[in-house]
């Protein structure tokens, strides 16, 4: 198999597009409970996406049931695809969520966080490999976006399926994962 971010971006983005429904929720549901094995929950600060639907990504409405009901601070972020950088904002019972041209859903305004600020980053993902090492959809917003983070934030990819041997082509710049989660495992790196 070709292991270049490219064709992992296709072949994955494939994969994905077989699942079902009932697939997206069990292995969310899945994802979500092995986070709770995770020594991160004396953190406060947790930033995650929230999915996009048509992408068929990781449902993450089981995993903010699981952060509010252990009253963390919750942070969503805004893309700025000219600038390709994110703003953090925390949510609360009041943020107006709206899907942008991209179908990605975002907070409209709010209380802005710094990335300084955040402890632990749920990351998007299409493919990762052995090494914490991740492909996504190459635009670099979370790449930038880590790179704010202090050093010590924990960095963790959600992943539907397991890890391939070694991604090609990584940049220095692609900041590496602390873990990755799938249905089935922990990946600690």
């Amino acid at each position: 198999m070709d292991y270049t971010k490219k064709a992992l971006r296709i072949a994955y983005k494939n994969k994905r597009q077989q699942l079902s429904e009932a697939d997206i929720e069990t292995s969310s549901i899945a994802i979500a409970n092995q986070l709770l094995r995770l020594p991160i929950w004396e953190k406060k600060y947790f930033h995650i996406f929230l999915s996009i639907v048509n992408h068929k990504e990781v449902d993450t409405e089981f995993i903010l049931h699981l952060l509010a009901g252990k009253d963390k601070d919750i942070i969503i972020s805004k893309s700025d695809f000219a600038t390709r950088k994110m703003t953090h904002f925390l949510l609360t019972d009041t943020t107006k969520i709206k899907t942008n041209e991209f179908n990605i859903p975002e907070p409209v305004d709010g209380i802005e966080v710094p990335s300084s600020k955040i402890e632990v980053v749920l990351v998007p993902l299409l493919a990762f490999d052995t090494l914490g090492h991740r492909v996504g959809y190459g635009k670099g917003f979370y790449d930038q976006f880590l790179s704010e983070c202090k050093p010590e934030t924990i960095k963790i990819g959600l992943s539907f399926f397991e890890a391939v041997p070694k991604i090609e082509g990584i940049f220095e710049t692609d900041i590496q994962l602390g873990y990755c989660v799938t249905p089935q495992k922990i990946y600690t790196f």
